[in-house]
């Protein structure tokens, strides 16, 4: 375990940087073209960064991105 303390400003980018990593792959889930295993490691990677994401976000914007977690199947 690693911990880190940000300023506010810092925690502000972080979140904005999640929360676009996910958008990113929730847009990559979505794409017809890529196969099985490139979306299982892409699904892999999503849990992780919002799993990230959990400790920082209210609880109305993280159940916006728990609705990837159910589209990821």
């Amino acid at each position: 375990m690693l911990g880190m303390m940000f300023t506010e400003k810092e925690c502000k980018e972080f979140d904005y940087l999640l929360r676009k990593e996910m958008d990113e792959m929730l847009l990559d889930m979505s794409d017809r073209r890529l196969d099985g295993p490139v979306k299982e490691a892409i699904s892999k990677r999503y849990k992780i960064i919002f799993r990230m994401y959990a400790r920082i976000a209210p609880p109305r914007e993280l159940s916006r991105y728990a609705t990837g977690l159910r589209l990821q199947r």
